[in-house]
C-alpha cells in the first residue's frame, strides 16, 4: 500500500512515503525535502547464540549520481565510506541504539542511500528520519518514532532545516534527535555561543521533532501498523535465577569496596569478587549441575551488580574515586615535549592522558574533499588515535575506527572557531592526538591538549579552548549531574554530555542519552555545571601557557607572500615547470603560485626565502623609464641589439642609440655578450615593448642632457620585424621589446 504524508517547513515540502520502493525489506521509507531524497531500509536476522549485546549496524552512503557526478579514482565507483558518511552513520546510530526494547538481541541493519541531492538541503537528518520510519514499520521493537532536526541561526533568528546557503552565514550548526517526549541526542558546532542560546536552539529543534514524529504516526495509522514495542516480549532469561543469588551474596561487598582512587584498583577488586563468584556459581560443563551457571552469565552478573552499586553510591553523594559531583580530577599539563614537532602538549586529567602535536604545512598539504558537494580543500585537520594500550587491552589495529573519526570531528569543531584560517594564516594545520591513557572523556582531553599545542606552535588562536564531559544518574524521580566523568560512570550512567568552548561561550556540544530523554531543567543545570568546570580547567591550562608564542618553531616553514602581475605567472613557472623547480631546488623552498598573482614562499631558513624572493622579483620585474640597467647583449641584428636587463626581460637598443656618434652597424661599436650600461627610455603601455639607450648613459656621464626621440620612432621591432609581447608571462610568443626569455 502506497502512503505519502507531507508537511511544510518555511515554504519547503518535507515528505515521507512508503510502499513504492524496496517493498521486500521489513521496513522501508523514502524521505524527501525539496529535491534531496533518501531511501532507508531496515532488516533483521535471528540473534546469534550466546550474544550478550545488541548488534545494530547503520550504513549511510552517498551515491554520487545523486548530485549528477561520477566518482573519481581509477575504478569510477564508490569505495570505502568517507569521513562525512561515517559521521552520518554515528549520528543515526547513537539516538536509536538505547531506544530498542530491553532484551532485544536480533541483528539489525539499517541502510540509508542518498538518491538525490539538490545542493541546498542536507541529507543526514533526512536519513535519520527515514531510519526511524523504516524501523517503526517493521517488527523491530523501537521505542519511537524519532526524528532528527538541524538548527541554525541566521541574523539572530533560529532556523530549522537551514539550507546550505543559510548554514554558511550561521554561527550555530546543531543537530537534535529525539522522540516527541524528549531530546535524546545533541551534536553541535558553534561559534562561542552562550548556554542559554544553545538551549533555545535545542528547544526549537525539539518542537520540529514533535511535528515530524506526528507525521510518522500518520503514516503508521493509515497503514494500520501497531508499534512493535507495544507487543514485544523479551525472551526468557535462562539465568534469571542467578541475579538474586549474586546480589544477596556480593552486592554489599561491591558497594562498600568499589570506591578506589584508581581504575586499576577497582578493576583488581572486582576481579577478585568475580573470580570468587565464578568459583562458587560457574560451571564449564554443557550440562550444568544444580546451582551452577555459565561462566559468562556469572561474570555479567557481577558486572551488572557493580553498575547498580555505582549508581547507588552516586545517589548517596559519593563517586567511586572519592570525588563530589562537581569535582574535577587533578590536571597537569606540559608543552614543548617533542623537539621537532612545531607544537606539542601532554594533557593529563586523572587517568586520562593525550599527547598532542601541531604541524604547520603548506597549501600543498591541504586535504582534497570530494563527495556529493563541490570539491573543496580543507586546511585544518585534527586526527584522533585511540590505541588499545590506552585502556590496557590487546586488539588488532585495522585502520581508523568510526569512534576515532567521531571524536576527532568533535575536537575539530571545538577548535576551528579560534584558529586563524583566513588570508592572514597561509598554512595548512594538522593536529594529531594520541591517547596514551583513557578513563573517561579522551575526546575532551584532546581538545585541551590541542589548544595547548596550538599555542606552543605559535598559532595565534583567539582564545584557549577547554572541554569537559558531564554525566547523569536518575533514580526514583531524583537526579545527580556529574562533572568530569570516569569511564565507569559513562558506562553505568544515563548521559554522556561533552561541552567544549572558551571563557566566553560554547564551541561544540555532543550529548548522548541512555534514558528516554531529558528535560530542559536538567540540561540547563548540566550546562551551567559544565561552564564552571570548563573555567576551572582553563585556569589549570593557563598556568602552563595562556597565550600563543610570539614566533613559530624554528623547524616550521616560514611564509613570505608577494604579489605579482598575473600575466607574469608563466615567467615564474617556466616551460613544464622548469624554472619554479630550479628555484625551489637551489633555495630549499616550497613555492606556491595562485592565479590572482599571489606567490607564497615557504622556507625553514630566512636566507633561502630571501634568495627565492629576489629571484622571483627579478623574473617578473618590469622596466622603469629613466632607470639605468646593466646587462649582456643577447642578440645582435642589423637595426640594433637586445640587452638582458632582468632575468626575464630584454630591451632593444636601436642602432641610433648605441653611441653619441653615427653608427652604421652594431658590430662597429659592440660585440655579442658584452655587458652594456643602458637607460630605459620608453615602455609601450599597450605592447610592453622596452626601448633602451646607451647613448643616454654616455651623454649623462659627460654631463650633457639627453632628449629621447618621440614615441613611435624606430627601434621597436625584433629581429624578424614582429611585434614584441610581455616576456615570459605570456603564453604566446609576442615579445616585450626584446626576446621572450623562455
Amino acid at each position: 500500500m502506497f502512503v505519502k504524508k507531507t508537511t511544510e517547513i518555511d515554504g519547503r515540502s518535507l515528505s515521507i512515503e512508503v510502499g513504492r520502493m524496496a517493498r521486500l525489506a521489513p521496513g522501508a521509507a523514502v524521505v524527501r525535502l525539496e529535491d534531496t531524497i533518501v531511501l532507508c531500509t531496515a532488516c533483521e536476522a535471528d540473534p546469534r547464540p550466546g550474544i550478550d549485546f545488541f548488534p545494530l549496524t547503520i550504513d549511510y552512503r552517498e551515491k554520487t549520481y545523486a548530485a549528477g557526478k561520477i566518482p573519481g579514482g581509477f575504478f569510477k565507483r564508490e569505495g570505502r565510506p568517507t569521513g562525512k558518511e561515517i559521521l552520518s552513520c554515528r549520528l543515526i546510530d547513537r539516538p536509536l541504539r538505547p531506544l530498542f526494547s530491553e532484551g532485544y538481541k536480533n541483528e539489525v541493519q539499517v541502510l540509508c542511500n542518498v538518491l538525490s541531492y539538490d545542493g541546498e538541503n542536507e541529507m543526514d537528518v533526512l536519513a535519520g528520519i527515514g531510519s526511524s520510519m523504516a524501523l517503526m514499520l517493521s517488527d523491530m521493537p523501537l521505542l519511537g518514532p524519532l526524528a532528527w532536526v538541524r538548527v541554525g541561526r541566521v541574523d539572530g533568528k533560529l532556523v530549522a532545516f537551514p539550507t546550505e546557503s543559510q548554514r554558511e552565514q550561521s554561527d550555530i550548526d546543531l543537530i537534535v534527535a529525539g522522540t516527541k517526549h524528549a531530546v535524546t541526542m545533541v551534536e553541535a558546532g558553534m561559534n562561542c555561543v552562550s548556554e542559554k542560546d544553545a538551549l533555545d536552539a535545542i528547544d526549537v529543534g525539539h518542537e520540529m521533532i514533535k511535528r515530524i514524529c506526528a507525521l510518522q504516526e500518520e503514516v503508521m495509522a493509515e497503514l494500520g501498523v501497531t508499534p512493535a514495542h507495544e507487543t514485544y516480549t523479551a525472551p526468557e532469561d535462562p539465568n534469571a535465577a542467578l541475579a538474586p543469588l549474586l546480589r544477596e551474596k556480593y552486592y554489599q561487598r561491591i558497594h562498600d569496596g568499589i570506591i578506589a582512587d584508581s581504575k586499576q584498583k577497582r578493576a583488581l577488586f572486582l576481579k577478585g569478587v568475580r573470580d570468587e563468584a565464578v568459583e562458587e556459581f560457574g560451571d564449564l560443563e554443557e550440562t550444568k549441575a544444580e546451582g551452577k551457571w555459565p561462566l559468562k552469565a556469572v561474570k555479567m552478573g557481577i558486572r551488572d551488580l557493580s553498575d547498580v552499586a555505582l549508581r547507588s553510591l552516586i545517589m548517596e553523594g559519593k563517586r567511586v574515586d572519592g570525588r563530589g559531583p562537581k569535582d574535577i580530577r587533578e590536571i597537569t599539563s606540559e608543552v614543548a615535549l617533542l623537539p621537532r614537532a612545531h607544537g606539542s602538549a601532554l594533557f593529563t586529567r586523572g587517568e586520562t592522558q593525550a599527547l598532542v602535536s601541531a604541524t604547520l604545512g603548506t597549501s600543498r598539504d591541504e586535504a582534497i574533499i570530494d563527495g556529493l558537494k563541490d570539491e573543496y580543500r580543507e586546511n585544518f585537520l585534527l586526527h584522533y588515535n585511540f590505541p588499545p594500550s590506552s585502556v590496557g587491552e590487546v586488539r588488532p589495529m585495522r585502520g581508523t575506527s568510526r569512534r576515532e573519526v567521531g571524536h576527532g570531528n568533535l575536537a575539530e569543531r571545538a577548535l576551528k572557531p579560534v584558529v586563524p584560517l583566513g588570508e592572514d594564516f597561509p598554512y595548512t594545520l594538522r593536529i594529531v592526538s594520541d591517547v596514551l591513557m583513557s578513563n573517561g572523556s579522551s575526546s575532551m582531553a584532546t581538545v585541551c591538549g590541542s589548544s595547548l599545542a596550538l599555542m606552543d606552535a605559535g598559532v595565534q588562536v583567539s582564545a584557549p579552548v577547554a572541554g569537559i564531559a558531564m554525566g547523569l544518574v536518575q533514580e526514583n524521580g531524583k537526579h545527580v549531574v556529574l562533572s568530569d566523568i570516569l569511564g565507569d560512570e559513562d558506562h553505568s550512567g544515563d548521559m554522556d554530555f561533552k561541552v567544549a568552548g572558551t571563557r566566553e561561550g560554547i564551541n561544540a556540544l555532543q550529548m548522548d542519552i541512555k534514558a528516554t530523554g531529558l528535560s530542559r531543567e536538567i540540561l540547563e543545570a548540566a550546562l551551567e555545571q559544565a561552564r564552571e568546570g570548563r573555567l576551572h580547567i582553563l585556569d589549570c591550562m593557563n598556568k602552563v601557557i595562556d597565550t600563543p608564542r610570539d614566533d613559530y618553531s624554528p623547524f616550521a616553514p616560514r611564509v613570505t607572500v608577494i604579489k605579482i602581475n598575473p600575466e607574469k605567472i608563466g615567467g615564474i613557472i617556466g616551460p613544464g615547470g622548469k624554472i619554479i623547480r630550479q628555484i625551489q631546488e637551489e633555495t630549499g623552498t616550497t613555492i606556491e603560485v595562485v592565479n590572482d598573482g599571489t606567490v607564497k614562499i615557504f622556507a625553514t631558513e630566512g636566507e633561502g626565502a630571501q634568495k627565492a624572493r629576489e629571484w622571483i622579483e627579478g623574473l617578473v620585474e618590469e622596466a622603469e623609464i629613466g632607470r639605468d640597467y646593466e646587462g649582456p647583449i643577447v642578440s645582435m641584428l642589423d637595426f640594433g641589439v637586445f640587452v638582458q636587463i632582468t632575468p626575464n626581460l630584454d630591451g632593444l637598443v636601436h642602432v641610433s642609440e648605441l653611441d653619441d656618434s653615427y653608427v652604421e652597424r652594431p658590430q662597429d661599436v659592440v660585440k655579442m655578450g658584452e655587458v652594456l650600461k643602458v637607460k630605459c627610455i620608453d615602455v609601450d603601455p599597450t605592447s610592453g615593448k622596452v626601448k633602451l639607450s646607451r647613448k643616454a648613459v654616455i651623454m649623462e656621464e659627460r654631463g650633457e642632457t639627453y632628449v629621447p626621440a618621440p614615441r613611435g620612432g624606430r627601434g621597436g621591432r625584433d629581429r624578424g620585424g614582429r611585434d614584441r609581447g610581455r616576456g615570459r608571462g605570456g603564453r604566446d610568443r609576442e615579445r616585450t621589446g626584446g626576446r621572450d626569455r623562455r
